[in-house]
């Protein structure tokens, strides 16, 4: 279930054929159905605040997922997960949450305090952050509420649309060690388009991206390796 945005959708329909290709080896592929949605619809749905119009939505894609024969169902974003629950309500078809192979890797670098980068809905909404937490027992750090501004408006106005700037790197570099001097032994890249911007040559501490992370998961998986 990607498109939200596609920018990062694509990155996902690379990693799992290219993990899928290296695993098999040859010219093997991975056999997928993705429903791309229209980001314009989404991102107005999450600004104007209707969540239920949104889990409508997940819920509706994920009916046509399971109806083609989708063994299990990857969300290629963070802040929809938002709606899992109505994913969850919707089919039988398991979902494979983005922060679960999230904090698999976190707890297996031995890191137990991490910062948290994402849309402001993920920053500060309890969905993501009390799973990692309450799952997980991790400790979750945000930036403050400038920061989180700074963060949630390149992800809007510049990533989603493809735009990558230097600038704007600098800003995040800028948050991240603000973070790590708070005590974050690591940085979540808690939004699917932020690997576009920012890799670990950006931060002092391990990064985690939750784009690869969850291909890599949703390979594993789909090779029968979890």
């Amino acid at each position: 279930m990607g498109g939200m945005s596609w920018e990062s959708s694509v990155h996902y329909y690379r990693l799992i054929n290219e993990g899928v290709r290296d695993r098999l080896g040859g010219v093997a592929s991975a056999r997928t159905l993705m429903w791309s949605f229209d980001f314009a619809r989404i991102e107005a749905l999450q600004h104007a605040g209707d969540w239920d119009a949104l889990a409508g939505e997940m819920a509706d894609a994920a009916r046509v997922l399971e109806k083609g024969g989708a063994d299990f169902l990857v969300l290629c974003t963070n802040t929809m997960h938002r709606c899992a629950w109505a994913i969850d309500a919707a089919v039988k078809t398991p979902l494979l949450h983005i922060a679960d192979p999230t904090a698999a890797a976190i707890q297996a670098a031995g890191i137990s305090r991490v910062g948290l980068l994402g849309t402001a809905f993920t920053m500060e909404q309890d969905f993501y952050r009390g799973r990692l937490e309450d799952k997980f027992g991790l400790e979750v750090l945000v930036p403050d509420a400038d920061d989180r501004a700074a963060v949630h408006g390149i992800i809007y106005r510049e990533l989603v649309a493809g735009q990558v700037l230097d600038a704007s790197r600098e800003t995040y570099r800028a948050v991240i060690r603000r973070l790590v001097e708070r005590g974050a032994q690591g940085i979540i890249l808690g939004c699917t388009e932020i690997m576009l911007l920012i890799g670990q040559a950006d931060s002092p501490v391990p990064v985690f991206d939750t784009t690869t992370l969850h291909a890599m998961a949703a390979v594993d998986r789909a090779l029968g390796d979890v």
